[in-house]
């Protein structure tokens, strides 16, 4: 009798401590997704920033200051929902306007124009990162709320179903090797 309720006793023990083990590391993929995000956030800023600046600097040709400047204004003023399109658009337009290794010779060649190209060429390069570990964080979260146990006891709480962000983030071919 009293071996049985000591067998009924660490076994409900070890049911406990995997759970408590189990919500606990969904608590911090939770919180790494949160600061992946940001870092995420801040390098698409970044990217946003360097961009918007480089088309009002009067180093590019008219047509491509204004469709850089936009796509990077419509990027920064994006509302969650069409974030990543935005961003995508953005995307397409660094590429347009920086296609060609011509276009980035000239602004290496204006004042300042090669701290701008280098900034540039390091936020392009930085966002595919920051967008890979953030949907790296998003599907480890994804697999573990799958499992049964996490789904019946809810040891996810209220906790939002992780979505990852998906985007066009190509670097422009005389940025990327920079």
């Amino acid at each position: 009798m009293t071996s049985t309720l000591i067998w009924i006793a660490v076994a409900l023990l070890a049911i406990g401590v995997y759970l408590s083990w189990t919500a606990g590391r969904l608590d911090r993929l939770h919180a790494r997704i949160d600061a992946a995000r940001a870092a995420l956030d801040a390098q698409l800023l970044r990217r946003a920033s360097v961009a918007q600046e480089l088309a009002t600097a009067g180093v590019l040709d008219p047509a491509a200051s204004i469709v850089l400047y936009e796509a990077a204004h419509a990027a920064r003023q994006a509302d969650e929902e069409a974030r990543e399109v935005a961003e995508s658009e953005l995307s397409q337009a660094l590429r347009a306007v920086f296609g060609d290794a011509s276009q980035v010779g000239a602004v290496r060649a204006a004042p300042g124009g090669t701290e701008a190209a280098d900034e540039l060429a390091a936020a392009v390069r930085r966002v595919p990162m920051a967008r890979r570990f953030h949907n790296d964080a998003v599907r480890a979260a994804r697999a573990l709320r799958r499992h049964r146990t996490v789904r019946w006891l809810r040891l996810a709480g209220h906790a939002p179903f992780p979505l990852a962000f998906e985007m066009d983030d190509e670097p422009p071919a005389a940025l990327a090797g920079r």
